[in-house]
């Protein structure tokens, strides 16, 4: 298999199935979103693997877990209205991140008010995939009336919440510091 194939050097691409696009079509700006995003967790797994904190391991195994849902959500936003998704995302998928959220928040502290993005590299690297997780949510709403199966939606919407609880948790775990907003600069 080649790398380069010369197909899109016209500014199209294909999604599942075939259909070609214009590489500006909002489905393949969501699912490219998605492809950011899955690379900024990427980025933040290799940080928090160079750091030593007790579970570290099983922290990464569940990140590793959410990166490949993700080709999931790609697929779901990659497959043309009326064709049927061959890597469906699952009610369980939202299930696995409300369960880790939970377990994770109830060992960080209350917030008590807003927290910039900050902390240990690792956990600034959660908090900026975080953010271009919310923008693929934003995108994949345009698409929601053509979305075969709008778990998408809820996916994307609680994958945002989990990496900011995975955020403030790696800062913990890490010794990493949450600086909270200061309102009255």
């Amino acid at each position: 298999m080649r790398i380069y194939t010369r197909s899109g050097d016209k500014g199209k691409t294909s999604l599942i199935y075939g259909k070609r696009v214009p590489k500006n079509d909002i489905r393949v700006e969501a699912y490219g979103t998605c492809d950011e995003a899955n690379s900024m967790i990427g980025l933040a797994a290799s940080h928090l693997a160079e750091e030593n904190w007790s579970g570290k391991d099983a922290f990464l195994g569940v990140l590793h877990r959410v990166q490949t849902i993700l080709f999931h959500v790609g697929a779901e936003l990659a497959t043309p209205e009326g064709k049927e998704v061959t890597w469906k995302l699952k009610e369980s998928h939202i299930d696995e991140l409300e369960k880790q959220i939970d377990e994770w928040d109830e060992h960080l502290e209350p917030l008590k008010n807003f927290i910039l993005p900050s902390g240990k590299p690792g956990a600034a690297a959660l908090h900026t995939a975080r953010t271009v997780v919310r923008r693929a949510e934003r995108l994949a709403v345009a698409l929601e009336d053509e979305l075969e199966r709008p778990l998408v939606l809820s996916y994307l919407n609680r994958l945002s919440d989990f990496l900011f609880v995975a955020a403030r948790y790696a800062n913990q775990q890490s010794g990493g510091e949450e600086l909270p907003l200061q309102a009255d600069v």
